[in-house]
C-alpha cells in the first residue's frame, strides 16, 4: 500500500505545479500579450510574440493535466474521512477542469484567425482583430465559469480537511474560505470585481496546503486508523 506521507507529498507536488502553471500561462503569457480593450493591439502581439502564445496554450493543458491529477490524489488522500463527500469534491474538481480546458480552445483559435486573412474572404483586419478578441473574452469568461465549480469542490475538500483528523483543522478552515472566494464567479460581475481578493486568499490557501503536504505531509497513523474505520463501516 502506499505510504499515506507519499501520497499527501504527491498531492501537495502536483498542487503546485498546478498553481506554478496557471501562474505563468495567466499572468506572464495572457497578462502580457491579451488587452481586452484593444484589438489591433492583442493581435499584433499575438502575431509577433506567436511563440509565446502558444507557449502559453500549451502550458495551459499542463495545468489541467496537473489540477486532474491533484483533484484524484486528494480524493486518495481524503476518503477515509468521507467517501461519498470526497467523491462529489472529485466530480466538481473535473467539471470545472473540463469546462476550463473546452474554454482554452478560444484561446488557441484566434491564432489561425489572424495568421491566416486571405482564408476569411470578405472580412477587414479591424474586423478579424475584433473577432479574435471576442473569442478570447469568450476563454476568459469559460475560465471564469469554471471557478464556480472549483469553489464548490474547495469548499468540501475543506470540510473533509476540517473533519479529518491526520491534517490540522486550520488547513480546512483556509480551504473553506477560498471556496466561498471562488463561488462568487458563479455570478460573474460579482466575482471579477471580487477576483483581486478572492485570488489573493485562495492563493494563500493553497501556499499553506502545498507547504503542509510537502513538508509534514499527513499523520500516517491516524490516517491508516480513520481508513479502517471507514473500511469497517463500508461493510
Amino acid at each position: 500500500m502506499t505510504s499515506p506521507r507519499f501520497l499527501a507529498r504527491m498531492t501537495g507536488l502536483f498542487f503546485l505545479l498546478t498553481i506554478l502553471a496557471g501562474i505563468f500561462a495567466q499572468g506572464f503569457v495572457s497578462g502580457r500579450l491579451i488587452n481586452f480593450s484593444d484589438a489591433a493591439a492583442t493581435a499584433n502581439n499575438i502575431l509577433t510574440q506567436r511563440g509565446l502564445f502558444e507557449l502559453g496554450f500549451t502550458v495551459y493543458l499542463i495545468e489541467m493535466a496537473c489540477q486532474v491529477t491533484t483533484a484524484v490524489l486528494f480524493y486518495q488522500l481524503l476518503k477515509p474521512v468521507n467517501k461519498t463527500v470526497a467523491l462529489l469534491a472529485l466530480f466538481l474538481e473535473v467539471t470545472g477542469c473540463i469546462i476550463k480546458t473546452f474554454a482554452r480552445v478560444f484561446y488557441i483559435v484566434p491564432l489561425y484567425l489572424l495568421d491566416r486573412p486571405a482564408a476569411f474572404v470578405g472580412l477587414s483586419a479591424e474586423q478579424l482583430q475584433s473577432v479574435a478578441l471576442i473569442l478570447l473574452t469568450v476563454n476568459d469568461r469559460g475560465a471564469g465559469a469554471a471557478l464556480g465549480f472549483f469553489g464548490f469542490s474547495t469548499l468540501l475538500g475543506g470540510y473533509l480537511v476540517f473533519r479529518s483528523t491526520f491534517l490540522p483543522r486550520w488547513l480546512g478552515v483556509l480551504s473553506f474560505v477560498s471556496g466561498l472566494g471562488w463561488l462568487t464567479f458563479l455570478y460573474p460581475p460579482l466575482g471579477n470585481r471580487a477576483f483581486p481578493i478572492a485570488a489573493l486568499v485562495g492563493l494563500l490557501g493553497a501556499a499553506a496546503t502545498i507547504f503542509w503536504l510537502l513538508v509534514f505531509g499527513v499523520n500516517e497513523e491516524r490516517w491508516i486508523t480513520q481508513s479502517r474505520l471507514a473500511s469497517e463501516g463500508e461493510r
